[in-house]
């Protein structure tokens, strides 16, 4: 067992996990969208990132790719929930939190793609 290959794919699938997780539930319910869970994703998010950027072949490019797609999009969400929690002084309205979980959904599907290329690249793999 490679130890490096199993913190990568720990953290690529933490990352998806998390992320859906914190998109579960009603699109604009805020009671069911944690800030915690959205700030977790996000660090989770980051360290898999920083991990993609050792590996120089096709399949590192696209996978860094992906993650720095959900990456951007997770910093989208925390940015509109700052701006209406702490600037506008609006608070979480259901269409603020509509608008958070959209691009948090986003990322997750940026996840996905970076587990399904991890999957491909597991399978492709020859001893």
């Amino acid at each position: 067992m490679n130890p490096e290959k199993l913190v990568f794919g720990f953290f690529i699938v933490m990352a998806l996990t998390l992320n859906f997780g914190f998109v579960l539930g009603e699109i604009d319910n805020p009671t069911h969208h944690h800030v915690y869970e959205l700030a977790a994703a996000m660090f989770v998010s980051l360290v898999a990132t920083i991990l993609k950027f050792g590996d120089r072949s096709h399949v590192g490019s696209l996978l860094l790719a992906s993650s720095l797609v959900a990456d951007l999009q997770l910093f989208a969400a925390a940015i509109v929930w700052t701006i209406a929690e702490h600037i506008d002084k609006i608070g979480t309205t259901p269409e603020v939190m509509s608008s958070i979980v959209s691009l948090a959904s986003g990322a997750m599907l940026a996840n996905i793609i970076s587990v399904l290329l991890l999957v491909v690249e597991t399978i492709t793999l020859r001893r």
